[in-house]
């Protein structure tokens, strides 16, 4: 019997967006805590998520700084709603329309703003000296990244996927047509737009664009990753990482959900049901690639790529050709976030509110702690001598390690 695997970061076990011509659009939801389900709608008791052993003894200490509850998170719905931070300040969004500013070093709040009418789906992004935030209603808001102060307001096509992102005088913003929008930075009037067609399945939500030295990295729903002169629109390459196989619409799956993560000259970026890959920034040519599953970003160092495929096995592959380093299996199917490079440690969170530490060298997990009961759906943030951690509920958490 064959078995088709999806999972997402938020532990639904089966929620892909189907997507048809206009606005006419779908999303089937199962829960997700008690398996994967197979091609015949029943569930695998052998993808059980893996139980944590009660005998558990750290080998490091973490000690958390501080912690608040911001919102009401994101709950169940999988929405790019992620904090962000520049060094200074932490940056928070719920989905009720309300941004709000923290210091870094304890916490207290710096200032806070809500536009009750409107709902967010992505956010808040930085850059340009401005906090930006998507809402479903295809809107881009920017406010001052100092005062909280409104900006602008902009119009897009459909609803905000991705965090909104800015740099060299221009805003990039995902939506869920699949356009690419390019927003003056200043104003919010648009200054160019990147089309894509949209396959008849794709998984919920977009990875936002990486922007390194006035080029545009992202990948979309079709297997592609494309590199886009920010100030034009213009391509620089296009490369095919996967292409669509089998005959249902649900086995031609090969989004890529995940941001490029940029190092030296080299663009690694994977996708679902597709490849891990080492692109050429300057002209798109694969260094490597292996087969791999993955929905999510990577992490990158000197000498590793770091991957947490899609049943939550966590690995470490060699940067220069993509070998296997070492792997890490036992959280198979904790419905793991994308892996955070921290000091010497590689730091994913689960579904039951843990942060679970690796070792980077090895891959030895080290520590864990639970942050909350409710699932963490965003990757920690390495945030310089401390590392966030953001739950589901709202909860933020700040540690440092020993």
């Amino acid at each position: 019997m064959r078995q088709t695997f999806i999972t997402f970061p938020l532990v639904l076990l089966f929620s892909v967006l189907l997507t048809g011509c206009g606005d006419d659009t779908r999303t089937a939801i199962r829960d997700a805590t008690i398996g994967w389900i197979t091609d015949e709608g029943k569930v695998d008791p052998e993808t059980k998520p893996t139980e944590l052993s009660k005998d558990f003894a750290a080998k490091i200490t973490i000690k958390e700084r501080w912690s608040r509850q911001v919102g009401k998170g994101t709950a169940d719905l999988y929405l790019k709603i992620v904090p962000a931070t520049d060094g200074t300040s932490v940056y928070v969004a719920d989905r009720e329309g309300g941004v709000l500013s923290l210091a870094v070093a304890d916490g207290h709040k710096q200032w806070s703003a809500r536009d009750e009418n409107r709902l967010i789906s992505a956010g808040p992004g930085l850059g340009d000296g401005a906090v930006l935030v998507g809402t479903s209603q295809g809107e881009v808001v920017a406010r001052d990244a100092t005062s909280g102060k409104k900006l602008w307001i902009a119009k897009v096509s459909s609803e905000v996927v991705a965090v909104p992102r800015a740099a060299n005088g221009v805003v990039l913003v995902r939506t869920g047509d699949s356009n690419l929008f390019a927003l003056d930075s200043r104003t919010g009037v648009e200054k160019w737009v990147y089309d894509r067609s949209v396959p008849a399945l794709t998984l919920r939500g977009a990875g936002a664009p990486t922007l390194h030295e006035g080029v545009a990295y992202t990948g979309f729903a079709n297997g592609r990753v494309v590199a886009l002169r920010l100030e034009t629109g213009s391509p620089l390459w296009d490369v095919q990482l996967a292409q669509p196989t089998g005959r249902s619409d649900l086995e031609r799956l090969v989004d890529i959900d995940g941001e490029p993560a940029i190092k030296d000259s080299f663009a690694y970026i994977g996708g679902f049901q597709g490849k891990i890959a080492a692109l050429n920034t300057d002209n798109g040519n694969v260094e490597w690639s292996r087969v791999m599953s993955t929905y999510d970003n990577v992490a990158v160092d000197e000498q590793r790529v770091y991957v947490t495929d899609e049943r939550g096995v966590v690995w470490a592959l060699n940067r220069t050709d993509g070998s296997a380093v070492w792997r890490q299996k036992d959280l198979k199917f904790r419905h793991l976030t994308a892996p955070t490079r921290f000091e010497r440690y590689l730091v994913v969170g689960d579904f039951e509110g843990y942060l679970h530490w690796l070792d980077a060298e090895t891959g030895e997990i080290v520590a864990r702690l639970q942050i909350d009961k409710k699932r963490i759906l965003t990757a920690p943030i390495n945030m310089g001598d401390v590392l966030l951690g953001y739950s589901s509920s709202g909860r933020i958490a700040v540690f440092s390690a020993k």
